[in-house]
């Protein structure tokens, strides 16, 4: 007898599991109908560059620099390529650089480079880097816009006048640069980039929302009112933080700042790592803060393996509906793949590109205050 009920209980718990599954499955299934819903709408109503036209606006641009000494040369071409703008002001600040950086500075000074270079005072408690850099410039800045660049991003000749534009009526904007990879771990990592936000985030309600919880924006190239920053003292809202620039965005919105992330692909560009280790160190540095808590990298967590783990495995027990989630998630990962134009058929790996990224969220909480970036640790 206690066999049968054996066997019986045995049989109930596998039901139980069976039932739990099926109702799983179609969970990930009707998100990733959501997913797709929300791409499908952010790939035709982001906003995009429009057509360069002569710009009144002064224009303050603060590049903050520590050991980008490769990096100079170049990017002072580029902005001294600058059209549609008049005469802007080009504020480089040297973040303590131990390279030659300094040096290379001087040297498009000497060559006729209309530049202003500031070496930022010694880093305070309280401070990160690069938000004290920028705290630097933008207290010299005379401009009615202030854009903040990164070194090793490269600008097309209209990109600042044609970002202008898109800035329109509102506080800033954010045109989310191209991302160049050319490594396979860049091409399964990077692209997630815009992903985790072309596909999560009703980009057109999110520039007009006073939520800051529906901030999108990305540091590499950001334009912003100085009107906005003055209303937050400029960079000191975001002193200690890693995330700069979605916690700048945050800041703004919480200000009374209305703005939100656009089409950058066609005006500037960047290679931010070019192997794995730097992807490690990159990310490491960063996604422990970018989730708010562990609570909430979990969550994030959570998400990545339904998303990209569990249709596969749903699919490849049998169930249909697994097949159909990972197909529109990849539809997803196809359609920002193509509007940032990185490569469209690399989306099709994007279970690959979700463990790893779990990975690298799990690795980050782990190297905390261990981590360093550019010679120091945060």
């Amino acid at each position: 007898m206690r066999h049968i009920y054996s066997l019986a209980g045995s049989g109930a718990l596998n039901n139980f599991i069976c039932i739990e599954i099926i109702v799983l499955t179609n969970l990930v299934f009707f998100a990733s109908v959501i997913l797709l819903w929300l791409a499908v709408a952010n790939f035709f109503t982001i906003r995009r560059p429009l057509p360069a036209l002569e710009r009144s606006e002064s224009v303050s641009i603060l590049i903050p620099v520590r050991n980008e000494e490769e990096n100079i040369a170049d990017l002072v071409l580029s902005l001294q390529a600058q059209q549609f703008i008049d005469k802007p002001e080009i504020i480089f600040i040297n973040d303590s650089s131990t390279d030659e950086t300094a040096e290379k500075l001087q040297e498009a000074k000497d060559g006729g480079a209309q530049i202003k270079v500031i070496n930022a005072p010694e880093l305070p408690n309280q401070w990160l880097g690069k938000p004290w850099a920028l705290q630097q410039g933008y207290l010299q800045a005379k401009g009615e816009i202030v854009v903040t660049l990164d070194a090793d991003v490269r600008l097309t000749s209209t990109a600042i006048a044609q970002a202008i534009a898109m800035l329109g009526e509102r506080s800033f904007i954010s045109p989310y640069p191209r991302q160049i990879a050319k490594t396979f771990s860049e091409r399964l990592i990077q692209p997630l980039l815009q992903w985790s936000w072309m596909s999560t985030v009703p980009l057109r309600i999110a520039e007009k929302s006073a939520r800051s919880s529906l901030a999108v924006a990305n540091g590499q190239f950001f334009l912003v009112r100085k009107s906005a920053l003055d209303e937050i003292n400029g960079f000191s809202a975001i002193a200690p933080e890693v995330l700069d620039d979605m916690e700048l965005a945050r800041a703004l919105i919480n200000s009374g700042a209305r703005g939100g992330v656009a089409d950058g692909s066609s005006l500037a560009q960047t290679r931010m790592y070019k192997n794995f280790a730097e992807i490690k160190a990159g990310y490491g540095k960063s996604l422990w803060k970018a989730f708010g808590s562990k609570g909430g990298s979990a969550g994030v967590i959570a998400f990545l393996f339904a998303t990209g783990i569990a249709p596969v495995i749903a699919w490849f027990s049998g169930n249909p509906l697994g097949f159909f989630a990972y197909e529109f998630i990849v539809i997803t990962r196809m359609l920002s793949a193509a509007r940032s134009k990185s490569r469209i058929l690399d989306s099709i790996l994007h279970p690959i590109s979700s463990a790893i990224l779990i990975y690298l969220i799990i690795y980050s909480w782990r190297a905390r205050g261990v981590v360093a970036w550019k010679g120091r640790t945060l």
